[in-house]
C-alpha cells in the first residue's frame, strides 16, 4: 500500500471497526484511548485461530526464524501475552474473562515439560531468554487477575522455567535487561533469583551511555530504536516490579536519562506519523512509541501530555492506515506489506508482535492527562528544525511545510569495536534516512558515495569514523578500497550539501540520493548534466545536483522492483564522476533544487549556497 506523507489532520476518516474519530480531543489524530484498546482487541483476536490447542504457543504463517518453531511459537504467545496484559490491567480486569482464561491455560501448558506443548528451557544466549523477559512482564502487570489466581502448581511450574534464567549467560547487549527483569519478577514473589545479576544487568547499561539520552546497544556504535523500546523502556518496567526494592539513586539516573532522550525523540516522527526509517528490527513498527509512554508512566517526560498522545496515536494510526494489521488482523513480518528487507535471522513470524510495547499507554488510567488533554502539534508540525546529536553521530532536520524528518548520519555503523568486520548494512551505513523513504535492501546506490572497483563494484561504507557533528554540520570517513573518503554534510530546510574530499585523480565515483518507491507506478524520471531526479505521482520528489566536480555528464535514476520497504517499484537518482573534490546537493521533498552553488577557496575550504540563497562555508 502506498504511504502518502501527509498530515495526519488532512485524513478524518476512521478504519473499518474502529471507533468514530473525535476531532474535538484529538484535532490532529482523531484517535482516542477507545482506538487503542479496540486496535488491541483486533490483534489478541487475530492470533486465536493460530494457537495450539494447549494455547501455549502461537504457530503463525511466515518463514521460521534462526531458532525454529519451537522458539517461534514461544514467541508468540509471550509477546502477544505483553498485549493482552496491557489490555487487561488497563481495563482494571474488565475485559472477557476469556482473555484472561487463555493466557492462563497457556502458561500452565507451555511450563509443564510433561506437556506435548511446553516451552523450550531457557539457555545461555538462547531466544527463550527475550521471551522470558515479555512473560515476567505480563506477569506482573496482570497480576491481580492472572498470577494471584494461578493454583500453586502452576505458579511453581512457571517459576522453574523463569529460573533457568540464574546463572545463565545473556548476549552482551539489551539482552542483559531482559535478565534484570526476569529475575526481579522471581524475587518479587519469593522465589530464588541472584541479586548481584540484577545489579550486573542494571550497571553494564551505564557502561553503554554516551551522553544526551543515547545509549549504544552493547559496545561499538549500535544506535537505533532499541535506545528507546528497550534500553530506556526496561529500567522504567524493572522499577515497577522492584517497588521498594530498587535503588533510589538508579531509578533517579534513568529517569534523567529518558527526560533528556524524549526532548530528542519527539523529533522522529513524521507528521504523518511516520517514524524514522533506521536500524534493524524495524517490523516493530509502532513500538517506537513505546518510550513516550514510559516517560509518562514514571513522571519522566519533557513533553506535555497532548504531544505525547498525539505522537504515539500518530504513528499507530500510520501504519493502521496502510494496511497494519493485515486483513487478517495479523502482523507480518514487514513495514506496511510483507518485506523481508528489514528483517534479520532472529525475525520469526511472531516477532512483530513486539509492537506491544506500545500499547504500554493503556497502564494509564484513562483519566490521566495524556488520554484526556486535547492533542498538541509534534515539533515537525509547526516549525523547520535542525539539530545535532553528537552520541550517536547524527544530524536530524525537519521541514514543515512537508512533514518530512530526515537523518544524517555520520556516526552510526551498528560494528563491533575492531578487530571485527567493516561490515555495511543498509540499515546503518547510509549516509541519510528519513520519515518518507526506507533504503533499498539488499545494498543499493541510494545515500551512498561509492568508489568503483575496475569491474564497476562499489566500495561499502564500513566504518565510520566521526569527525564532528554540531550546529548544522556533520563529518565522517570511512574506508574505500584503502582509500580514506571523508565527507561533511551541511543541512539546511529539506536539503543537505555533501563535500566529498576522495585522494587521487580519475578515481571512478558513484554517489546515489533518496530512493523513492510506491506500489502503483515506477515514479517519473528526470536526469541532465550533473543532475538527476525521481518525482512519486503525489509530488514527493528526490533530487541530486552536481555542484562541483561532477562535470557535464548526465546523471541517471535507477530504477528496481521488490527492494524498498515503502513500495514495489523503486527509483534513486545517481550521479556519477572522478575525485578527489566532490559537492552535491541532495533534496527531499517537494521544494526547489535548483539555485544552489559551491566554489572552492583558495585555502581549500568550500562555500556552499542553498536553493534559497543561505550560504555556509565548509572548513578544509
Amino acid at each position: 500500500m502506498t504511504a502518502p506523507h501527509v498530515p495526519l489532520s488532512d485524513d478524518p476518516t476512521h478504519l473499518p471497526g474502529l471507533p468514530p474519530a473525535d476531532p474535538l480531543r484529538s484535532p490532529l489524530t482523531g484517535w482516542t484511548r477507545a482506538h487503542w484498546e479496540a486496535l488491541a482487541d483486533r490483534l489478541l483476536d487475530g492470533l486465536r485461530p493460530y494457537a495450539t490447542p494447549g494455547l501455549a504457543q502461537y504457530r503463525l504463517p511466515g518463514p521460521a526464524s534462526h531458532s525454529g518453531a519451537w522458539s517461534d511459537g514461544l514467541e508468540g504467545f509471550a509477546r502477544s501475552f505483553l498485549l493482552a496484559a496491557f489490555r487487561i490491567a488497563g481495563s482494571g480486569g474488565r475485559v472477557g474473562p476469556a482473555l484472561i482464561e487463555r493466557y492462563a491455560t497457556g502458561l500452565a501448558a507451555g511450563t509443564d515439560p510433561h506437556h506435548p506443548e511446553h516451552w523450550p528451557p531457557i539457555a545461555d544466549r538462547a531466544q527463550p531468554m527475550v521471551e522470558a523477559a515479555s512473560i515476567a512482564l505480563a506477569l506482573h502487570e496482570s497480576r491481580p487477575w492472572l498470577w494471584d489466581r494461578l493454583d500453586d502448581r502452576v505458579r511453581d511450574q512457571v517459576v522453574a522455567w523463569l529460573g533457568d534464567f540464574v546463572g545463565a549467560t545473556a548476549n552482551d547487549s539489551n539482552w542483559r535487561l531482559f535478565q534484570v527483569i526476569t529475575e526481579e519478577f522471581l524475587a518479587s514473589v519469593g522465589a530464588p533469583h541472584s541479586r548481584a545479576e540484577i545489579d550486573a544487568g542494571l550497571a553494564r547499561l551505564d557502561d553503554w551511555y554516551r551522553g544526551g539520552g543515547w545509549y549504544t546497544d552493547g559496545d561499538g556504535k549500535k544506535f537505533d530504536y532499541y535506545n528507546g523500546w528497550a534500553l530506556h523502556l526496561y529500567p522504567v518496567l524493572w522499577a515497577r516490579i522492584a517497588g521498594p526494592r530498587a535503588d533510589p539513586d538508579t531509578v533517579a539516573r534513568h529517569r534523567a536519562r529518558l527526560r533528556e532522550f524524549l526532548a530528542v525523540h519527539q523529533l522522529f516522527f513524521g507528521s504523518d506519523g511516520a517514524p524514522v526509517h533506521q536500524g534493524r528490527s524495524l517490523t516493530y513498527r509502532f513500538a517506537a512509541a513505546a518510550p513516550l509512554w514510559a516517560g509518562a508512566l514514571a513522571d519522566a517526560t519533557p513533553l506535555p501530555p497532548g504531544r505525547t498522545r498525539r505522537l504515539a496515536s500518530g504513528a499507530l494510526k500510520h501504519f493502521a492506515e496502510r494496511g497494519v494489521p493485515d486483513e487478517r488482523d495479523l502482523l507480518t513480518l514487514g513495514w506496511y506489506r510483507p518485506f523481508p528487507g528489514v528483517l534479520q535471522r532472529y525475525s520469526g513470524p511472531a516477532s512483530p508482535y513486539w509492537a506491544a510495547k506500545a500499547f504500554l499507554g493503556l497502564l494509564l488510567p484513562a483519566d490521566h492527562p495524556v488520554w484526556t488533554a486535547t492533542e498538541e502539534p509534534g515539533p515537525v508540525d509547526t516549525a523547520d528544525s535542525v539539530l545535532a546529536l553528537p552520541a550517536p553521530g547524527w544530524l536530524i532536520h525537519s521541514t514543515a511545510s512537508d512533514g518530512i524528518v530526515r537523518l544524517v548520519n555520520h556516526g552510526t555503523d551498528r560494528l563491533p569495536p575492531p578487530p571485527a568486520t567493516d561490515d555495511d548494512s543498509p540499515h546503518y551505513a547510509k549516509l541519510a534516512y528519513a520519515t518518507a523513504t526506507a533504503p533499498e535492501t539488499p545494498l543499493g546506490p541510494d545515500n551512498h558515495l561509492a568508489l568503483l572497483a575496475p569491474d564497476g563494484t562499489p566500495s561499502p561504507r564500513g566504518r565510520i569514523h566521526p569527525l564532528r557533528c554540531e550546529g548544522r554540520t556533520a563529518a565522517s570517513w570511512h574506508e574505500a578500497f584503502g582509500r580514506r573518503v571523508e565527507t561533511v554534510s551541511v543541512v539546511h530546510g529539506p536539503w543537505e550539501i555533501r563535500v566529498h574530499r576522495i585522494p587521487g585523480d580519475n578515481t571512478p565515483v558513484r554517489e546515489g540520493g533518496w530512493a523513492l518507491a510506491d506500489d502503483t507506478a515506477q515514479p517519473a524520471a528526470e536526469s541532465g548534466p550533473g543532475r538527476a531526479l525521481a518525482r512519486r505521482a503525489d509530488g514527493l520528489t528526490s533530487a541530486l545536483v552536481g555542484l562541483y566536480g561532477w562535470g557535464e555528464d548526465a546523471g541517471t535514476v535507477v530504477t528496481a522492483e521488490d527492494t524498498n520497504a515503502y513500495g514495489r517499484y523503486s527509483a534513486t537518482p545517481v550521479l556519477d564522476g572522478t575525485g578527489p573534490l566532490l559537492v552535491t546537493l541532495v533534496m527531499l521533498g517537494t521544494a526547489p533544487h535548483t539555485g544552489a552553488s559551491a566554489r572552492v577557496d583558495g585555502d581549500g575550504g568550500v562555500r556552499v549556497r542553498f536553493p534559497d540563497g543561505v550560504s555556509e562555508r565548509v572548513a578544509p
